[in-house]
């Protein structure tokens, strides 16, 4: 990954990325130092140092890093046991594996991945299929994985 740049946000645009991050707006303080780093993939918006949100296609979501601080009550996709190592290596989420999900998911959201039995944030990814389908299909792919433990932007460093 490369950075092209690095900047604080304006006070204009983290209240808008407040608003759009929705139920998930708690994970910016007013207290931290917010800045965003452009890159040749998604933009990252960091606070006080550590990538918390990413920008994808215009709209911020929690990177991993945010998720482990969220307590996530929405737009999350259960996987089981046997998915696990395939999720944590980029792979896109199967409807066999899932045991459970957001039933408010439509296609096209944004969801994290979580794993049943400590319920630890695994990826984030593109929703192809609704929440009920994912639960209810046995064969296809239901989710794009975006970001995982262990890629560019869980490792990055600043």
């Amino acid at each position: 990954m490369k950075i092209r740049k690095r900047y604080h946000l304006k006070k204009k645009m983290l209240k808008e990325v407040k608003i759009m991050l929705g139920e998930y707006y708690n994970i910016l303080n007013s207290k931290s130092k917010v800045e965003i780093i452009e890159t040749n993939m998604n933009d990252i918006i960091l606070i006080d140092g550590s990538p918390m949100i990413m920008m994808i296609d215009g709209e911020p979501f929690p990177t991993l890093k945010g998720a482990l601080k969220l307590d996530i009550k929405s737009k999350y996709v259960v996987v089981d046991m046997g998915a696990v190592k395939f999720v944590v290596k980029g792979a896109d989420i199967m409807s066999p594996g899932i045991t459970d999900a957001d039933p408010n998911i439509k296609p096209g959201d944004l969801v994290i991945i979580i794993e049943e039995t400590h319920g630890k944030p695994l990826a984030i990814g593109r929703s192809i299929i609704s929440g009920c389908e994912m639960v209810a299909n046995s064969t296809g792919k239901a989710v794009k994985n975006i970001h995982h433990i262990g890629d560019e932007i869980w490792d990055l460093v600043i």
